[in-house]
Protein backbone atom coordinates (compact mmCIF):
# COMPACT_ATOMS: atom_id res chain seq x y z
CA UNK A 1 0.00 0.00 0.00
CA UNK A 2 1.46 3.45 -0.85
CA UNK A 3 2.79 5.68 1.94
CA UNK A 4 0.42 8.17 3.84
CA UNK A 5 0.80 12.05 3.40
CA UNK A 6 -0.56 14.00 6.36
CA UNK A 7 -1.50 17.37 5.71
CA UNK A 8 -1.09 19.56 9.21
CA UNK A 9 -3.75 22.52 9.59
CA UNK A 10 -2.94 24.09 13.10
CA UNK A 11 -6.03 25.56 15.13
CA UNK A 12 -6.57 29.30 16.49
CA UNK A 13 -10.03 30.13 15.91
CA UNK A 14 -9.98 31.15 12.14
CA UNK A 15 -8.35 34.28 13.16
CA UNK A 16 -4.55 32.98 13.84
CA UNK A 17 -2.26 29.81 13.24
CA UNK A 18 -0.93 27.89 16.65
CA UNK A 19 2.51 27.13 15.78
CA UNK A 20 2.69 24.35 18.41
CA UNK A 21 0.09 22.91 16.56
CA UNK A 22 1.89 22.98 13.31
CA UNK A 23 5.40 21.87 12.84
CA UNK A 24 5.84 19.60 15.78
CA UNK A 25 2.95 17.53 15.06
CA UNK A 26 4.19 16.90 11.25
CA UNK A 27 7.86 16.09 12.88
CA UNK A 28 5.98 13.95 15.16
CA UNK A 29 4.32 12.06 12.24
CA UNK A 30 7.68 12.40 9.78
CA UNK A 31 9.37 10.07 12.87
CA UNK A 32 6.41 7.53 11.92
CA UNK A 33 7.61 7.30 9.30
CA UNK A 34 4.86 9.63 7.31
CA UNK A 35 5.26 12.51 4.83
CA UNK A 36 4.00 15.12 6.63
CA UNK A 37 3.46 19.21 5.73
CA UNK A 38 2.17 22.21 7.56
CA UNK A 39 -0.52 24.30 5.74
CA UNK A 40 -0.92 27.92 6.39
CA UNK A 41 -4.81 28.23 5.60
CA UNK A 42 -6.58 31.53 5.23
CA UNK A 43 -7.66 32.98 8.38
CA UNK A 44 -9.51 36.15 9.58
CA UNK A 45 -11.64 35.61 5.45
CA UNK A 46 -14.67 34.16 5.01
CA UNK A 47 -16.13 30.64 4.16
CA UNK A 48 -15.47 28.97 1.09
CA UNK A 49 -11.93 30.66 0.97
CA UNK A 50 -10.75 28.41 3.18
CA UNK A 51 -12.12 25.46 1.88
CA UNK A 52 -11.02 26.16 -1.29
CA UNK A 53 -7.61 26.86 -0.50
CA UNK A 54 -7.53 23.52 1.53
CA UNK A 55 -8.81 21.53 -1.40
CA UNK A 56 -6.17 23.30 -3.88
CA UNK A 57 -2.96 22.05 -1.39
CA UNK A 58 -4.66 18.38 -1.44
CA UNK A 59 -4.56 18.95 -5.30
CA UNK A 60 -0.98 20.11 -5.23
CA UNK A 61 -0.05 17.59 -2.82
CA UNK A 62 -1.17 14.83 -5.04
CA UNK A 63 0.48 16.15 -7.77
CA UNK A 64 4.14 15.92 -6.38
CA UNK A 65 3.65 12.68 -6.47
CA UNK A 66 1.35 11.57 -2.93
CA UNK A 67 -1.12 8.91 -3.56
CA UNK A 68 -2.88 8.77 -0.44
CA UNK A 69 -3.32 12.21 1.18
CA UNK A 70 -4.81 12.48 4.99
CA UNK A 71 -5.50 16.01 6.42
CA UNK A 72 -5.07 16.27 10.60
CA UNK A 73 -6.34 19.12 12.42
CA UNK A 74 -6.92 20.64 15.62
CA UNK A 75 -9.57 22.85 16.86
CA UNK A 76 -10.33 25.48 14.35
CA UNK A 77 -7.80 23.19 11.56
CA UNK A 78 -9.92 20.31 12.47
CA UNK A 79 -13.03 22.20 11.09
CA UNK A 80 -11.16 22.69 8.37
CA UNK A 81 -10.10 19.53 7.69
CA UNK A 82 -13.95 18.24 8.11
CA UNK A 83 -14.70 20.64 5.55
CA UNK A 84 -12.62 19.40 3.17
CA UNK A 85 -13.60 16.13 3.80
CA UNK A 86 -17.02 16.29 4.29
CA UNK A 87 -18.25 18.90 1.71
CA UNK A 88 -19.76 18.23 -1.75
CA UNK A 89 -18.37 18.58 -4.92
CA UNK A 90 -14.50 17.49 -4.47
CA UNK A 91 -12.95 16.50 -7.09
CA UNK A 92 -11.16 13.28 -7.49
CA UNK A 93 -7.79 15.50 -7.28
CA UNK A 94 -9.10 16.86 -3.92
CA UNK A 95 -10.93 14.32 -1.76
CA UNK A 96 -8.64 13.00 0.68
CA UNK A 97 -8.26 9.47 2.01
CA UNK A 98 -8.66 9.84 5.62
CA UNK A 99 -9.06 12.67 8.17
CA UNK A 100 -7.55 12.64 11.67
CA UNK A 101 -9.29 15.82 13.90
CA UNK A 102 -8.21 16.74 16.74
CA UNK A 103 -10.89 18.39 19.67
CA UNK A 104 -12.21 19.99 16.41
CA UNK A 105 -14.94 22.80 16.26
CA UNK A 106 -17.80 20.45 14.85
CA UNK A 107 -21.30 22.36 14.67
CA UNK A 108 -22.17 25.69 13.85
CA UNK A 109 -25.44 25.74 15.49
CA UNK A 110 -24.53 25.54 18.37
CA UNK A 111 -23.52 28.63 20.65
CA UNK A 112 -20.14 27.18 22.06
CA UNK A 113 -16.85 28.46 20.34
CA UNK A 114 -18.64 31.25 18.58
CA UNK A 115 -15.27 33.00 17.65
CA UNK A 116 -14.57 30.42 15.11
CA UNK A 117 -18.38 30.59 13.47
CA UNK A 118 -18.44 34.38 13.42
CA UNK A 119 -14.67 34.61 11.51
CA UNK A 120 -15.29 32.12 9.48
CA UNK A 121 -19.22 33.44 8.53
CA UNK A 122 -19.93 36.73 9.96
CA UNK A 123 -21.53 37.85 13.04
CA UNK A 124 -25.09 37.98 11.46
CA UNK A 125 -24.56 34.28 9.19
CA UNK A 126 -27.83 32.49 8.80
CA UNK A 127 -29.06 29.21 9.64
CA UNK A 128 -28.30 27.67 6.04
CA UNK A 129 -25.12 29.33 6.32
CA UNK A 130 -24.53 27.74 9.88
CA UNK A 131 -26.04 24.33 8.26
CA UNK A 132 -23.65 24.12 5.50
CA UNK A 133 -20.81 24.59 7.51
CA UNK A 134 -21.44 22.14 10.39
CA UNK A 135 -19.28 19.11 9.88
CA UNK A 136 -22.03 16.56 11.43
CA UNK A 137 -24.15 17.79 9.10
CA UNK A 138 -22.35 17.27 6.10
CA UNK A 139 -21.46 13.52 6.51
CA UNK A 140 -22.80 10.74 4.16
CA UNK A 141 -21.60 7.49 3.49
CA UNK A 142 -18.77 8.57 1.14
CA UNK A 143 -17.09 10.58 3.79
CA UNK A 144 -13.77 9.22 4.43
CA UNK A 145 -11.98 7.09 7.47
CA UNK A 146 -11.89 9.50 10.38
CA UNK A 147 -9.95 9.54 14.04
CA UNK A 148 -11.85 11.94 16.40
CA UNK A 149 -10.62 12.65 19.78
CA UNK A 150 -11.49 15.61 22.51
CA UNK A 151 -11.13 15.80 26.64
CA UNK A 152 -14.16 15.77 28.58
CA UNK A 153 -13.07 18.55 30.33
CA UNK A 154 -12.43 21.49 27.37
CA UNK A 155 -13.94 24.32 28.38
CA UNK A 156 -13.66 26.01 25.47
CA UNK A 157 -14.76 23.85 22.32
CA UNK A 158 -17.19 21.27 24.23
CA UNK A 159 -17.07 17.98 23.84
CA UNK A 160 -20.13 18.08 22.53
CA UNK A 161 -18.80 18.98 19.57
CA UNK A 162 -16.93 15.43 18.76
CA UNK A 163 -20.06 13.33 20.04
CA UNK A 164 -22.07 15.12 17.39
CA UNK A 165 -19.94 13.95 14.90
CA UNK A 166 -19.45 10.51 16.05
CA UNK A 167 -22.97 9.95 15.85
CA UNK A 168 -23.12 11.36 12.25
CA UNK A 169 -20.31 8.80 11.27
CA UNK A 170 -21.95 5.86 13.42
CA UNK A 171 -25.55 6.91 11.56
CA UNK A 172 -23.85 6.61 8.11
CA UNK A 173 -21.41 3.90 8.77
CA UNK A 174 -18.47 5.56 7.92
CA UNK A 175 -15.28 3.68 9.70
CA UNK A 176 -13.99 6.00 12.20
CA UNK A 177 -12.69 6.24 15.90
CA UNK A 178 -14.00 8.78 18.89
CA UNK A 179 -11.25 8.68 21.44
CA UNK A 180 -12.84 11.18 24.68
CA UNK A 181 -9.92 11.67 26.87
CA UNK A 182 -10.49 12.20 30.65
CA UNK A 183 -8.25 15.61 31.22
CA UNK A 184 -6.91 18.22 29.17
CA UNK A 185 -7.68 21.75 28.39
CA UNK A 186 -7.99 23.23 24.77
CA UNK A 187 -5.34 23.57 22.55
CA UNK A 188 -2.81 20.92 24.17
CA UNK A 189 -1.67 19.97 21.17
CA UNK A 190 0.96 16.85 21.25
CA UNK A 191 0.02 17.01 25.19
CA UNK A 192 3.27 15.73 25.73
CA UNK A 193 3.99 14.45 29.60
CA UNK A 194 -0.07 14.90 29.99
CA UNK A 195 -2.11 12.37 30.51
CA UNK A 196 -3.69 13.39 27.27
CA UNK A 197 -0.53 12.78 25.18
CA UNK A 198 -2.21 8.88 25.22
CA UNK A 199 -4.12 10.41 21.92
CA UNK A 200 -0.85 10.18 20.08
CA UNK A 201 0.01 6.39 20.75
CA UNK A 202 -4.07 5.70 19.40
CA UNK A 203 -3.62 7.73 16.16
CA UNK A 204 -0.73 6.10 15.62
CA UNK A 205 -2.09 3.13 15.45
CA UNK A 206 -5.05 4.26 13.61
CA UNK A 207 -2.84 5.54 10.73
CA UNK A 208 -1.11 2.19 10.51
CA UNK A 209 -3.67 0.76 10.07
CA UNK A 210 -4.73 2.95 7.20
CA UNK A 211 -1.36 1.80 5.92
Amino acid sequence: MAPLHVIVLPGGGYHRLAPHEGEPVAEWLRALGHSASVFEYPVLTRHPAGLDAVRAEVRRVRSAGAARVGLLGFSAGGHAAGLAAYTPGASEEERVDFAVLCYPVVSMMLETHRGSRENLLGADAGWDERRATSLDLLVTPSAPPTFIWHTADDAVVPVQHAYLLGMALAGAKVSHELHVLPNGVHGVGLAEGEPAGAWRELCADWLLSRG
